[in-house]
């Protein structure tokens, strides 16, 4: 909304009032790092073998001897997590008065799985989902599908946030479901079955991506393009990182789930006086038509920031957008050329590999060697570096160019790891980070790059689909984690095969850098990029023989619509 942007330029770019509406925008945003990893702690499966009851009477050399040896990935042999020797075997044996390995061959007694339980080593955590539903051995499956059901929350909520925020108001979506939030992560803390927690763990990943998209929506719409530029690539997702930071030393001194789940969401509640310091869009306002509302905080702003505002700000805007014959688009378009289709199929892949990497390894943190709080801090850390340098590489770089290098360093750190001897740990955890690094470089880049792909009229449903397709792999990626049961490498190499792949697919779409934004989808540049003509000097040509239709006088110029491109991009930008 170009008109937008020229009347409310009297503002200024960083007055007290866009510092204020930054802030805490940033701070809103720092519980959202804690839920979708928490289940690194909540659901972690502590050491635990089969129960043998008490009532048994049995000697110490029987009752010590009653599990099985396995043998673990590594070759050593383990106890067995998940059978044991027949226990009614055990007790005829124990009252014979024959010995263990002297008078029986264990390796020939009979097994069958723990009827009576399991018990778990309590000296990390007082309690987990896992110890308390016992989700091992043969419902070992419910331990990732608790962080699928999550992710398809967050899908589903990706889905209905948009449409609500349209409706009812950014401010008023943004607060209802942040305190939806609460509440439910409050009532999960009194789940008396898996199923009941996870029912609930659904809905709170529906009203915590509500709340995300919310907030980012509605602080590009009331930031002035440089400072929403900044907001969208770094400083979000800086305090995005910070509240993952704040993980790991929450679940340190708090060892047992439900307490863990009441000090991530109670301390939510400091969130309510935002109410009466946060204001409604007025871009909204104005789109819904309720110009005073939208001219009386733009005059607030004014007052903020010592500056006197015009009396009438937005009523020739109002009448422009009205009068503006329009032409409804859907999700249908991004499939119905061929052009189009190849992009977004492509993209929607990139999008999905990119995610099953990311959250993949930010859940895996609890399996790596050393300390996990330490590690979990690690992969947060990692994440601050990333995103600044997100920032400075889609300021001045090739977008392709950017991509490609990225994901194949990724890929590279990610398979190497495997041929790093199982001793040397410190050197398996930093490839790991450095493959987490790159990932998470990818995932800041990949949303403004969209935006610029897409033309204007399909540029929110274009980002609304490559949302809902990253969320499908945040679904699958827990069970890359799962892998790990059969093999310690397979979820390595299989990462390290798709990132790969997406960084070669990635050198099939388009170059967007330094290039107008399109407006129509016949503006798209042709697919695949690495194979078309110049398209600047091609578009330039079209636009010289087509009435109405200008070249952007200058390269600043450029830069300013890729910036507004990138506004529109945040209403979709990541849930981690």
């Amino acid at each position: 909304m170009a008109d937008y942007e020229s009347a409310t330029s009297f503002l200024g770019e960083w007055g007290p009032f866009q510092r204020r509406v930054f802030l805490l925008l940033c701070l809103i945003v720092v519980p959202n790092g804690l839920s979708p990893f928490a289940v690194v702690f909540f659901a972690d499966t502590p050491p635990h073998s089969c129960v043998i009851p008490a009532r048994l009477n049995l000697t110490a050399a029987w009752r010590n001897s009653s599990i099985p040896l396995v043998a673990a990935q590594d070759g050593r042999l383990v106890p067995s997590q998940c059978s044991r020797y027949r226990v009614g075997d055990l007790q005829e044996f124990s009252q014979r008065g024959l010995v263990p390995w002297v008078d029986v061959n264990l390796t020939q007694l009979p097994r069958e799985g723990c009827l009576d339980g399991w018990e778990y080593d309590r000296s990390v955590y007082v309690a987990t989902i896992v110890s308390e539903w016992d989700l091992v051995c043969d419902d070992g499956w419910k331990k990732p599908m608790t962080s699928s059901l999550f992710f398809s929350g967050i899908l589903v909520g990706s889905f209905c946030s948009g449409q609500l925020s349209d409706r009812y108001g950014r401010k008023k979506v943004l607060f209802v479901a942040k305190g939806m939030q609460t509440l439910l992560m409050f009532i999960q803390t009194f789940s008396s079955s898996w199923t009941m927690f996870c029912a609930l763990h659904f809905l709170v990943g529906i009203v915590q991506i509500s709340n995300y998209i919310s907030a980012f929506v509605l602080g590009t719409e009331i930031l002035g393009p440089q400072m929403r530029f900044l907001f969208s690539t770094a400083g979000a997702n800086i305090f995005f990182a910070l509240g993952y930071m704040l993980l790991p030393l929450m679940a340190f001194y708090t060892r047992d789930w439900r307490n863990l789940l009441l000090c991530i969401s109670l301390p939510t509640l400091v969130y309510i006086p935002f109410w009466w310091l946060i204001p409604e869009s007025p871009r909204w306002l104005v789109s819904q038509g309720k110009v005073e509302m939208a001219e009386a905080i733009i005059k607030n702003a004014a007052r903020k920031n010592k500056l006197e505002s015009p009396q009438t700000i937005f009523t020739a805007c109002e009448k422009e957008v009205q009068s503006a014959p329009r032409k409804n688009h859907n999700m249908c378009d991004l499939l119905r050329s061929r052009n189009m289709r190849w992009l977004s199929v492509t993209l929607w892949l990139v999008w999905i590999n990119m995610n099953i990497g990311y959250f993949a390894l930010s859940l895996n943190t609890s399996n790596l060697a050393g300390d996990m709080y330490f590690n979990c801090f690690l992969s947060a850390l990692v994440e601050v570096p990333a995103y600044i340098l997100s920032w400075v590489l889609f300021r001045w770089c090739p977008r392709r160019l950017t991509l490609c290098p990225t994901f194949f360093l990724g890929g590279l750190c990610l398979f190497v790891i495997q041929l790093i001897p199982a001793n040397l740990h410190a050197v398996g955890i930093t490839l790991e980070m450095m493959g987490k690094f790159c990932l998470t470089v990818v995932f800041s880049i990949i949303y403004a790059y969209t935006t610029e792909l897409y033309p204007t009229v399909l540029r929110n449903s274009a980002l609304g689909a490559c949302s809902m397709a990253a969320r499908i792999g945040a679904i699958v990626a827990p069970y890359f984690i799962f892998l790990r049961s059969y093999s310690v490498s397979l979820p390595y190499i299989l990462m390290a095969s798709l990132s790969v792949l997406s960084g070669v697919l990635s050198l099939l779409l388009p170059e967007s850098f330094g290039i107008p934004l399109p407006d129509d989808p016949d503006d798209v540049q042709p697919f695949p990029g690495c194979c078309r003509k110049n398209y600047s000097h091609a578009r330039t040509t079209e636009e010289e023989t087509i009435p109405g239709k200008q070249v952007p006088e200058s390269l600043s110029k450029l830069q300013e619509n890729n910036s507004d491109g990138l506004a529109e991009a945040v209403s979709f930008s990541p849930f981690k």
